[in-house]
């Protein structure tokens, strides 16, 4: 007798199942129940639908109920809504939403695909019809539809991640004056605040207004438009506001099914993605993942991992035993000409799970320098003290940064020393990189401080520095730069005239060292610590601490309405 599988959820993890089933069983029964008018869609490509930048709908919709069916033999039933889950009757009950017809169906395996939806804060005005948030097909269209039809010319934005940045930036280059407004003081979780410095300069460049720091407390219809009412503060008016302040896992099914559950209301399962009831298993978006770096439970809502998670689910079913080693959050967003990147642990949060970490921050050419188009990237790694544990790093910049990010990412799957780094042996060629690659330079700098060839200061030391002359404070960029810009209490002697002018540098007091980069700096260092001196580098180099300091300005300096430029 063949086996009959019920998936509740299509999208990344329940199609990917149902595909992977059915090349492992070809007389398996499948059953997708999806909510949605959509069973499979590129929801990472929504938000480039409502400025044009992805002009046909139909290039969203990945696959239709009869595009599966003749493929796979799967019944995909769009606009049915499993309602209940009876674990003991290994049954569902399911409600037909055109009708409102309900039945039940059985299942000898189920799958809960359910995913999560956009986190709707209790708020006095949250149901005003000018107020959007962006999860499925159907919200893409709600948002396009008014924007064609009512030409807003103003939009605020609550939440500072994903979705967020890639509609101000669709909005944007619909012409529309975009106002960024969230509670955290930086966009883009994963990175840490230093790093998000350069990616709210290239939102301020584009002409997005940032209100960060801000508390949403309500949503009023005023003039025709919205005002978001902020806490302690003047509230912002606009044509339209998007809610995206993050997204909870769709469980309430799992919940009263009884099933465990746990962060965030997500669906405990094991590495095989079974959940705590026999035959019922679990994925994507909804459900509770071990973070790869850390070994804590977590919840990453992002689709490479559901679409591996549907896939390990599908095999287990069918008699096989594959694993879900755990999620270290990789990702990559583009941010209007920029690109950045993240993988593994931050530093923001490896201090949170109690790792003494350590950093460097670089700034390498994308490629060659003498190759034309080459352009400069931050890259920031962290490491474990002592054991030097590659625990994660961020990059932005232009083109490269996703193929460096990549390679960081697999060398901490793999098991990487950050030490290692140095040792990858990666393709060069003048148009796509450097003889010595950014990923190797990393490693460079990391066997050099566990060597002990130099020591490093850092931003955050940056306001205590003693500048009673008990400490020497050199800038060893050429003059023109240092008259362009320095840090408050620091002399300069250009690296190159180091070595004639050692006379200038008083003895028997450590020297804290900085350049534009990090790397005259170094040299200058090593210079120094020959002849006997106490060095330190300023880890990231001035152009970094420029961009983060000035940022940081911005923020403190933000009108009372958040609505600075």
């Amino acid at each position: 007798m063949s086996m009959k599988v019920v998936i509740i959820g299509g999208v990344a993890g329940g199609a990917t199942a149902a595909a992977r089933i059915r090349r492992l069983d070809e007389q398996a029964e499948i059953v997708v129940f999806e909510r949605s008018g959509y069973i499979s869609y590129a929801n990472c490509g929504l938000p480039y639908y409502i400025s044009g930048a992805i002009d046909d709908p139909e290039e969203l919709t990945l696959q239709t109920p009869e595009s599966f069916f003749s493929r796979f033999r799967v019944d995909m039933r769009v606009l049915h809504e499993v309602t209940a889950i009876h674990p003991e009757k290994k049954t569902v009950s399911v409600k037909k939403l055109a009708t409102g017809e309900e039945f039940e169906e059985g299942y000898d395996k189920l799958i809960l695909s359910p995913g999560a939806h956009p986190t709707q804060p209790r708020l006095p005005g949250a149901g005003l019809d000018k107020l959007f948030t962006l999860r499925t097909v159907e919200d893409t269209f709600r948002i396009k539809n008014y924007v064609d039809a009512c030409r807003p010319r103003s939009a605020v934005l609550a939440g500072g991640g994903f979705i967020s940045l890639e509609v101000a930036e669709n909005l944007r280059e619909l012409g529309m004056e975009v106002t960024i407004v969230q509670r955290p003081r930086q966009l883009m979780n994963p990175f840490d605040p230093d790093m998000a410095s350069f990616i709210h300069a290239e939102m301020r460049k584009h002409g997005i207004r940032l209100a960060l720091g801000h508390t949403v407390e309500g949503f009023a219809e005023k003039d025709g438009g919205v005002d978001v009412l902020l806490k302690d503060s003047l509230p912002l008016h606009a044509d339209m506001v998007v809610l995206a302040i993050g997204v909870t896992p769709e469980s309430a099914l799992a919940k009263d099914a009884g099933l465990e559950l746990g962060v965030k209301g997500s669906i405990v399962v094991n590495d095989r993605m079974e959940t705590s009831i026999p035959d019922i298993y679990a994925v994507g978006d909804a459900v509770q993942v071990k973070h790869f770096v850390t070994g804590e439970a977590a919840v990453i809502s992002l689709a490479g991992p559901a679409n591996k998670q549907g896939r390990i689910a599908a095999d287990n079913i069918c008699g096989g035993d594959s694993r879900y080693r755990g999620s270290q959050g990789s990702s990559v967003i583009k941010v209007f000409d920029m690109t950045a990147a993240s993988t593994g642990l931050n530093e923001t949060n490896a201090r949170k799970s109690g790792i003494d970490c350590d950093k460097v921050i670089l700034s390498p050419m994308s490629h060659a320098g003498y190759y034309p188009g080459g352009r400069l990237m931050t890259m920031k790694v962290v490491f474990e003290k002592e054991t030097f544990r590659l625990l994660g790093a961020q990059i932005v910049g232009y083109e490269g940064v996703d193929k460096r990010i990549d390679v960081l990412a697999t060398a901490i799957r793999a098991g990487l020393n950050a030490t290692e780094l140095k040792d990858l042996d990666l393709a060069y060629a003048p148009p796509y990189s450097s003889a010595k690659d950014p990923v190797n330079m990393a490693g460079f700098m990391i066997e050099n401080l566990k060597n002990g060839l130099v020591k490093q200061w850092y931003l955050e030391d940056a306001e205590g520095l003693p500048r009673d002359g008990s400490v020497t404070l050199l800038d060893t960029r050429t003059p023109a730069e240092y008259a362009s810009g320095h840090m408050d209490g620091f002399s300069n002697i250009p690296v190159d005239e180091l070595r004639e002018r050692l006379g200038e540098v008083p003895a028997g007091r450590p020297v804290f060292l900085i350049c534009q980069s990090g790397l005259r700096s170094y040299i200058a260092a090593r210079i120094l610590i020959s002849h006997g001196f106490d060095c330190y580098n300023f880890a990231g180099g001035f152009r970094f601490y420029e961009t983060v300091k000035n940022e940081r300005c911005l923020i403190e300096q933000a009108a009372p309405c958040g609505m600075d430029q």
